[in-house]
């Protein structure tokens, strides 16, 4: 597996542990549909919540939340709407991003709610 799938998976693990501890329900990880992949699906207060995770080893090129582009949100929102409907949810859903700096000296995550109305 290259180096990079291999952080991205560290992030993801990493943004998986952040929300249990602060009361979210882990639903479904890597949900696939057509060309996109919701990384974490998680429950909190009564909402669905699409969670992308970036993960990057360094900020030299920016900031980790600044690679979700506008392409990826319109991919990730027709992911979270198929999943509602094949699931018969009715419930609000929301979209965030967890940002994750990881290096052999840093560990940061930030944890950006409603994160497409923020960039």
């Amino acid at each position: 597996m290259a180096h990079h799938n291999e952080l991205g998976k560290v992030g993801e693990k990493l943004a998986a542990e952040y929300l249990l501890s602060k009361g979210y329900e882990i639903v479904c990880k890597n949900y696939f549909y057509q060309k996109a992949e919701i990384d974490i699906i998680a429950k909190h207060n009564n909402m669905m919540i699409c969670v992308e995770v970036k993960t990057r080893n360094s900020d030299f090129f920016g900031d980790p939340q600044d690679f979700v582009t506008p392409s990826k949100i319109k991919l990730l929102v027709k992911a979270m709407d198929a999943f509602i409907v094949e699931n018969d949810i009715e419930q609000e859903s929301r979209f965030d991003i967890i940002a994750v700096l990881k290096n052999k000296t840093k560990e940061e995550l930030t944890h950006y709610e409603n994160a497409f109305y923020h960039f």
